[in-house]
């Protein structure tokens, strides 16, 4: 949907079992496990989401844009994660820690020590992570992040902790990049430049003027504090879609997100 002026974008929060009751301050607290906040609309090539980790997600990969089309008629899932709060001990699990084969990640996957083999990165607030299809990753217990991804829900687990969900460790083992080394995105302004998105970070401090690239859509998320976006007020945790070619005025006091697609 085509804006003229800056849209604020609706989220949808979902229940998970590893989520969370403490939401704040990106969302009011709630009564229930709430693991991810969703910001989409279907014809977006990006979803945007918050999640809220309580318990080890899911050891998991994504296909990649081709292997989507054949076997989902979908595109596949690249994505990033932006860390907003990390408990102390906190990590994420990405890409292996050693060399293995595809009958070796399907062993592991079946008995638990898949565990032992993945590359697991103590986390902090602001730190980003990108998080390229086909990579073998988890998000551990503990954590807020902001993670922009390709539009698509195509998820493969390898291993659930015994939870009682389906595995899908054919198709997870055959799309997993087994050479993924993972790299910590320095801090700095241009977050990630990617095929399916362009990520900035904005550190907002008084007023800015801000001329979005044209022919793409653009989103800006409030990860911290808050303002206005053409002197509509903005509170951290919300996802805005801003006008086609046409420049914004921002101001106040926040750290935001700036997504291009």
């Amino acid at each position: 949907m085509a804006s003229h002026k800056p849209r604020r974008v609706a989220g949808r929060p979902f229940e998970k079992i590893w989520g969370s009751t403490q939401l704040e301050p990106w969302f009011p607290n709630a009564d229930r496990k709430i693991g991810e906040v969703w910001f989409a609309e279907e014809d977006w090539p990006v979803l945007i989401k918050f999640l809220f980790t309580t318990e080890h997600l899911s050891v998991q990969v994504h296909p990649g844009d081709e292997y989507a089309r054949v076997h989902h008629n979908s595109r596949g899932k690249t994505e990033m994660w932006h860390i907003l709060r990390a408990e102390p001990g906190a990590k994420i699990a990405l890409g292996l820690n050693r060399a293995a084969t595809a009958e070796e990640l399907r062993k592991a996957s079946l008995d638990g020590s898949i565990m032992e083999m993945l590359c697991w990165i103590p986390v902090s607030p602001g730190d980003t992570w990108f998080v390229p299809a086909g990579a073998i990753h988890a998000i551990g217990a503990g954590i807020a992040l902001c993670e922009v991804q390709q539009n698509s829900d195509i998820t493969y687990r390898l291993y659930d902790y015994g939870r009682p969900r389906e595995l899908h460790l054919e198709r997870g083992v055959e799309v997993s990049d087994l050479a993924f080394k993972a790299e910590k995105i320095p801090h700095k302004e241009r977050l990630v430049d990617s095929p399916y998105f362009t990520v900035n970070s904005i550190r907002l401090s008084g007023s800015l003027g801000l001329t979005p690239p044209g022919g793409k859509k653009n989103l800006l998320i409030a990860t911290q504090g808050e303002g206005t976006i053409e002197g509509e007020r903005f509170r951290l945790g919300e996802v805005w879609e801003l006008p086609e070619a046409a420049s914004v005025e921002l101001s106040g006091e926040a750290l935001l997100l700036h997504v291009s697609c």
